[in-house]
């Protein structure tokens, strides 16, 4: 369903407050004495650089009980119900292979349902699915009109309310797990507490081109650093992919918001303000394909970032209340003024350069942040792993990841300005699976919104 207009007026307004502010941020040092010019930009680097650091090296590699997944074993009680969800729209490419895959998954009989919703595909995608009901009884189907509304989030609730066991495995259409994930999985999850667990999001088709392979470098990246976040005492998120989630916590938290172009994010958000605990899982991984082309990126990576703020917007008044530690909140705002307030700074850094004729400023900060960035891939990537091998690093491999991480200092600025100039109303549009094995060219697997205001992100998007 769309949001409603007053929310839209409000991200509207908050993200022309966030520009405003980082705008000012950018341009102000350029009017200051060329020898003071820099102690903005020297002042940040150094503090979240440090933060940064820790994270990386000191703490991402920390074992214990909590962090370390056991080996398959059989669990000494019950095992627990686990209904595994997927949403899906037009995947007649993709549809049996995910059920086979389901079907390979060690778990006890009885014990394991694999829900599908059909989201008003208009392809084979009932009739295979009818199909694979007579010969998996595991199998269970909801179908649903093409206009429901609501996205994946809209299917993910239609599923909700049927659902009886304990945990609801979240994938996409093109999703692939080894066989023993859940025999791992679950009893780590339920021995630590978690509320949820995100399993490190592998990329299967990493050796196509240079595009996805810094892609399976950027998700080691993230994975590791997440885990090193939640090392310090800080935040980790959900990526969608993958997901564990307590079906009672997520009752809790009344479902999935309809209303957000990202429902992971989103749904971390409402999990932390409510003290539930995100887990990550290194290893096993769940593995999916990565985009193709630098459109597609594009288009992709504009929606994570326009998801990645509006939490905030959403949220930030219980971010910043006694709900949270103060470790988390830390973690937050590190995160925060990395990952979206410097390259809007940085952008606004470079319009001050043009405008008053003097050198950039901003310099500092953005070159240790992306360099700290390049030493979280390296040591991501030559970190034992299973699943899909993470690419081989080298000076060459390395800079192109940091290059890569680039694309973000103008994907996060164009977004910004556009949440704060153009109203909002949600679109769902559709991007065929093709279903080729790993390292064939096909589409990624990953949902995307757009906005009616925007031809451009309604040109492709998936919904999985």
């Amino acid at each position: 369903m769309a949001a409603g207009g007053s929310d839209s007026d409000r991200r509207r307004a908050k993200a022309a407050l966030f520009l405003a502010c980082c705008g000012l941020v950018g341009i102000a040092p350029h009017w200051l004495p060329p020898g003071r010019s820099l102690v903005p930009a020297i002042t940040l680097a150094t503090l979240l650089g440090g933060y940064s650091l820790r994270t990386v090296l000191l703490q991402a590699f920390r074992r214990n009980g909590r962090e370390t997944p056991p080996p398959a074993l059989a669990p000494a009680a019950p095992p627990s119900a686990i209904d595994v969800v997927v949403a899906a729209r037009d995947e007649q490419a993709v549809i049996a292979r995910l059920v086979e895959r389901i079907a390979a998954l060690r778990w006890p009989e009885g014990q394991l349902t694999l829900w599908v919703v059909d989201d008003g595909s208009d392809d084979r995608t009932p009739e295979l699915l009818a199909e694979l009901q007579g010969r998996h009884p595991f199998l269970r189907v909801l179908r649903r009109p093409r206009d429901a509304g609501g996205g994946k989030s809209g299917a993910l609730n239609l599923v909700l309310q049927q659902l009886g066991g304990r945990w609801m495995l979240v994938l996409d259409a093109d999703a692939d797990l080894q066989s023993d994930v859940l025999e791992r999985l679950v009893p780590w999850a339920e021995a630590g507490g978690w509320a949820a667990v995100q399993l490190r999001k592998a990329v299967a088709n990493a050796q196509t081109n240079l595009l996805t392979s810094a892609q399976a470098m950027e998700m080691a990246f993230d994975a590791m650093i997440q885990e090193g976040r939640l090392a310090n005492g800080g935040v980790a998120e959900l990526r969608g992919n993958g997901q564990l989630l307590s079906r009672e916590a997520l009752l809790k938290v009344g479902g999935f918001n309809e209303d957000t172009v990202t429902d992971d994010l989103d749904l971390s958000f409402r999990f932390l303000l409510e003290g539930l605990p995100i887990g990550v899982l290194w290893d096993p991984p769940v593995q999916e394909e990565a985009v193709l082309t630098l459109p597609a990126l594009w288009r992709q990576r504009q929606r994570w970032a326009e998801g990645g703020l509006q939490r905030f917007f959403d949220y930030g008044p219980g971010l910043v209340s006694d709900r949270l530690t103060f470790s988390q909140k830390l973690d937050l705002t590190c995160f925060f003024l990395l990952q979206y307030v410097l390259p809007v700074v940085a952008s606004a850094d470079l319009i001050g350069t043009v405008l008053t004729r003097t050198a950039p400023t901003m310099w500092p900060f953005s070159i240790v942040a992306l360099a700290l960035s390049g030493l979280a891939i390296a040591t991501g990537c030559r970190r034992p792993s299973e699943g899909p091998s993470l690419p081989a690093m080298n000076p060459f491999s390395a800079g192109l990841g940091i290059l890569y991480l680039v694309h973000w200092f103008v994907v996060i600025p164009w977004v910004t300005l556009k949440m704060a100039l153009l109203p909002k109303k949600l679109v769902w549009v559709k991007t065929l699976h093709l279903g080729q094995e790993h390292g064939d060219p096909s589409p990624a697997g990953d949902v995307d919104v757009a906005m009616e205001s925007d031809p451009e992100l309604a040109s492709e998007a998936s919904h999985v």
